[in-house]
Order: C-alpha cells, then structure tokens, then sequence
C-alpha cells in the first residue's frame, strides 16, 4: 500500500512476455467456444471446448475455483450481464451470449471476453448493443496508447458510446476493468465512463483488462442468489467485451488478441507497440 492505495504492480518486458503466451491461448480458446456457441448447444459444453484448449496448451483457468467459481468461463446470456454459470442451459436461435474467461502460462494471468450473437435469428438492436460495446472497448483501449491518466480511459468509452447515433445504450457503473499481471484482479480499477478523476498515472509495464459492459436499457442491475450472475432489473440485454493491455515504451499491446491489437486500433489511427523476445 501507498498512502492509502493498492499497489500497482510493474511488469517486465520478460513477465509481460509470458502474459503474452497466456493471453494466445486464451484467444484459441476463446476462438473454440464461440464457434461452439450454436442453438440446442449447452453453455457448460462451450466451457468445456474452452478448457480443453488450455489442458492442450499447459495452462490454466484463473476463473475455475476463484472464491469457489465452479467454472472456466463466465457464461452469461441475454439479460444476465457478467459472472453467470455454465449449465445445461441450450443456446436459442437469437441469444445474446457473454463468454469471459481467463488462462495462466507459468504464473501470469490474461483475461478476456467476447459477446456471441447464437444463430441467425438476430435482433437488429442485439446486434448494434454488441457492435458498440465492441468499437467502445477499442476506443478506450486507443486512449490508452496515448494518455497520461486511467481515468482518460473511461472517458473515452463513455465519449465514444454516448457520441452514437440511435436510441442511447446504458454504461454500467457497478463493475468495471481492473489490474492484472501475477494475480486476475488487482489494482488499479478501470472505470468505463467519465468519473471526472484522473486515477492513477499510466506507465510502462502496467497491465490493464478494460471491459465495457453496456446494457440497451438501465443500468440498475442485481446478483441472483447463486451469488455471482449479474442481471439487468429490467431484463434488457448486455454485451460485454474484454481484452488484456500491456503498456510498453511504444505505446500498447494487446496481449489477448492474436494480432496484438492491429486490427481494432487501425480505425483510431494507433499501432500496437509488441515487446520482442
């Protein structure tokens, strides 16, 4: 602790490298589960597919057994926001569905999430909840390549949500990104909207998971009384999308997607900064 505050902890271009790894197989793993992610197809089946990937890789899952999660992945659908269970739930032509979920290589943590629209039956307003969400997550992350505050951060996912044409999606405020490195969560918090606080200053070797989560009615939300799964008090669909960041000399990179962040940050006119081995 420093006055009062939770240590931020600084990693090594050598650390921030096994992040690297864990954040790879985190994506193939990802990458399996949504294409698992099918009508009459389980939610505990796509926790599986994603667990196998990480047993093929040597890794593991930081979400199976934290504070007694009895999962590899959050799997949360429609109105449920965040932290839902895996179970024999059958996906339905239309779902909105949350995968989050987590891998360890040697001690180092990513964490990352993707919003699966099931089926072909989509609502168009689905559709757009999620798109946003999504963009929302790269321009808070394009922020980050260039500013001096965390608090820059929020501000432009909230700049960059409430700019969109069309009826105006909700920013939850009750859950948000945070620090991440030797442990899943850690200092500092990552809000997702303009607190009107700078937070603390951004370094090299800081990691970060930012993680929009936007709503297409109220941001009031409550936990069910299996004491993890979020759900929106007026039943409105969520969309949720994470990645892992790490700050380098250069600017960022990210470390859960398999480009390292080129894709996404290309339209905000930023290049990833990688760390060579």
């Amino acid at each position: 602790m420093a006055l009062g505050q939770p240590r931020i902890e600084y990693k090594s271009n050598s650390e921030i490298l096994k992040m690297r790894e864990a954040g790879l197989v985190l994506a193939e793993a990802l990458d399996e589960a949504v294409a698992m992610a099918r009508p009459g197809i389980t939610t505990a089946a796509v926790d599986k597919v994603f667990a196998k990937v990480l047993e093929r890789h040597g890794a593991t899952s930081n979400f199976l057994g934290y504070h007694g999660f009895p999962a590899n992945i959050c799997a949360s659908v429609n109105h449920e926001v965040v932290h839902g269970f895996p179970s024999d739930y059958e996906l339905k032509d239309g779902d909105v569905l949350k995968i989050d979920g987590g891998a360890i290589v040697d001690g180092w943590h990513s964490d990352s999430a993707r919003t699966v629209l099931v089926g072909k039956n989509i609502d168009p307003a689905d559709q757009r909840l999620s798109d946003i969400t999504e963009q929302a997550m790269w321009a808070g992350i394009a922020a980050a390549a260039k500013a001096r505050f965390i608090g820059q951060i929020g501000t432009a996912i909230d700049d960059f949500v409430t700019s969109q044409p069309g009826d105006e999606l909700g920013i939850l405020e009750d859950y948000c990104g945070h620090g991440i490195g030797s442990e899943m969560h850690m200092a500092p918090d990552v809000l997702n909207y303009n607190s009107g606080h700078r937070g603390p200053r951004i370094k090299p070797g800081m990691a970060l998971a930012i993680e929009p989560m936007l709503v297409r009615g109220g941001i009031e939300t409550s936990v069910l009384e299996d004491d993890w799964t979020v759900v929106t008090n007026d039943k409105s669909n969520a969309s949720q999308w994470e990645h892992t960041v790490a700050f380098t000399m250069g600017g960022v990179w990210v470390l859960s997607a398999h480009d390292g962040g080129e894709a996404g940050l290309a339209p905000f006119g930023v290049t990833p900064s990688p760390i060579r081995p």
